[in-house]
């Protein structure tokens, strides 16, 4: 564990700390094992290979979910991904796997939250400018001209046709049209 410590510490940028680290533990021997770092800002995967390490960063940001399975001898961690990719890794400690999964859904809270936020701004954004009309017209703007009867008529039919409207609803207005006539 230290040896992964040493070397992920070396990876951190500034501002990023390391707040778990669970080590993989195999059944029979685990000569060299992988390993699930989280940080503050990443969740990280480390496995050894011979000349080194290959390290698979995850920010917080594109997990999706992180799912918790509990064997016999030990647990099993998948992270799925925002675009649908799954990380997962087994013959984990049960008493790690549930401090990761613990942690995860506190994160997995915290960028729900910021998804949502997102979106909404971007909502706004994509809106533009919003353009607001004040009650108060001047005499000559409040006389609006009228729209021709039978136009409204046509219009009052195809909202019947669309089921916008019941046809009691229809009956009223168009008596209402045809008394301004």
């Amino acid at each position: 564990m230290r040896k992964i410590l040493a070397k992920v510490n070396d990876l951190l940028i500034k501002g990023e700390t390391v707040d778990y680290v669970c080590v993989q533990r195999k059944p029979v021997i685990t000569i060299s094992p992988d390993a699930i770092i989280l940080t503050n800002r990443r969740f990280i995967v480390a496995r050894p290979k011979l000349t080194g390490f290959t390290f698979q960063d995850i920010l917080w940001r594109q997990v999706h979910d992180v799912h918790l399975s509990e064997q016999m001898l030990g647990a099993t961690i998948s992270c799925l991904l925002v675009g649908g990719q799954k990380v997962s890794l087994d013959s984990l400690p049960k008493k790690q796997a549930r401090r990761v999964y613990a942690y995860a859904q506190e994160i997995e809270e915290r960028m729900i939250e910021e998804r949502r936020e997102r979106s909404l701004e971007e909502k706004r954004a994509g809106a533009g400018g919003v353009t607001v009309q004040t009650a108060f017209a001047a005499p000559s703007q409040a006389a609006a001209p009228q729209e021709d009867p039978i136009a409204q008529l046509t219009k009052l039919k195809q909202m019947l046709d669309a089921g916008l409207i019941g046809q009691a609803e229809f009956d009223t207005k168009k008596a209402e049209i045809l008394r301004r006539m």
